[in-house]
């Protein structure tokens, strides 16, 4: 009798949280609109001034050159200074950088201060900035032409200390691709846009984070982060300890998704998830929810009635319909509609794990995850 309590028990409880989960992807569904409001809007006229842009580079990933040169391309009359960078003089990225077309400045500089590769390779970048209004996007992120119009903006208003963007993921080809595009468009970017529309979540991501020169001074320069994992979160975290607020543009970029293989996929998403844990379990529980189709298939698989079956078809039409929004929101079809009960499966598996997981895989490296988002090298 206690187990078929127990088994009664756990139908309810996945039953509840697949309503839950329901629930919460009409919400997306009503935020992605409320965002394409926003995007559709002309930003306000400022004065336009120079403008530093710095892409850490690392390897030569697909569309390294086509994404370079939608940020030195952009719709933006005052000069605009693109500073390349990179650690090691026979890194792939280099061929690619001397065949831009758009001016540029290429730093190699094999000097390491921490940790995080990235940070180190920002702070030699640094020293060559000339603007006082700065940029940092990662390398694999590809940006409209008013991009910089409607970043300018958004720092430009009262009280604000950096501005980001949210983003979409594009496939470059195969199915882990297209996998982990998935994952970024249909199941990331609405759970932002989502916690954007609630006024909840701070978010600052490496799509972009745009300071004036005196804010990264204030918060101790690139060096405060050297050994921070999610350091975009933490810039933004700092940013705020100054009593400034952190804004996200209407502007919607693109970030390649580049996984050829599963374990590709999952090392990079299990990190990513796993940083977010170490940064806000809370907020990491609570998006739990945002999974309904395993809960809804639990339900059903014990309960085998009409009504668990109703549920998991819901679950499914709901995920389409996200999924449709935000194609039609990014112009900019990320996986195939079969992909998409594959793909909540995989990441609620992922999400699970890491709850788990202490050690991250970043850059052919393993990290052991500390307190505060803090990381240093594993043990082989």
């Amino acid at each position: 009798m206690a187990f078929i309590a127990w088994i009664a028990s756990l139908a309810w409880i996945a039953s509840l949280l697949a309503m839950l989960g329901c629930a919460s992807q009409v919400a997306q569904i009503l935020a992605i609109k409320h965002f394409g409001r926003a995007l559709r809007a002309i930003p306000p006229a400022i004065a336009p001034e120079a403008v530093t842009i710095l892409k850490p580079l690392h390897g030569a990933e697909p569309n390294l050159a086509e994404n370079l040169s939608s940020f030195g391309a952009q719709q933006w009359p005052a000069p605009i200074q693109l500073i390349l960078g990179v650690s090691a003089a026979d890194d792939t990225a280099i061929p690619v950088a001397a065949l831009l077309e758009v001016p540029h400045d290429l730093i190699v500089d094999a000097r390491t201060y921490g940790a995080n590769a990235k940070i180190s390779n920002l702070i030699n970048m640094n020293q060559s900035v000339r603007h006082d209004l700065i940029v940092l996007s990662d390398s694999d992120i590809a940006a409209p032409p008013d991009y910089l119009a409607h970043i300018a903006a958004a720092l430009a208003r009262p009280g604000v200390g950096v501005v980001t963007c949210v983003y979409a993921g594009k496939s470059t080809s195969g199915l882990w691709s297209n996998m982990a595009a998935a994952m970024q468009s249909y199941q990331f970017l609405p759970s932002v846009l989502l916690s954007l529309r609630l006024g909840v979540g701070g978010a600052c991501m490496g799509s972009t984070i745009a300071l004036r020169r005196s804010t990264l001074e204030a918060i101790g320069g690139f060096e405060s982060f050297a050994n921070i994992l999610a350091d975009d979160h933490a810039i933004g975290a700092a940013v705020r300890g100054l009593g400034l607020a952190v804004a996200v543009a209407p502007v919607l970029v693109t970030h390649d998704a580049t996984e050829t293989s599963l374990r590709s996929l999952v090392r990079h998403e299990l990190r990513w998830a796993s940083t977010i844990r170490q940064i806000n379990l809370g907020s990491h529980l609570g998006a739990t929810i945002l999974y309904p189709l395993p809960f809804a298939l639990i339900n059903a698989l014990i309960s085998q009635d009409l009504m668990s079956g109703a549920l998991v078809a819901a679950a499914l039409v709901l995920r389409l319909l996200v999924a449709n929004s935000i194609d039609k929101l990014s112009g900019l079809p990320a996986a195939h509609a079969w992909m998409l009960p594959l793909r909540d499966l995989l990441g609620f598996a992922i999400h699970v794990a890491s709850f788990f997981v202490r050690t991250v895989e970043w850059r052919d490296m393993r990290f052991e995850i500390l307190t505060s988002g803090r990381m240093k090298a594993a043990k082989p």
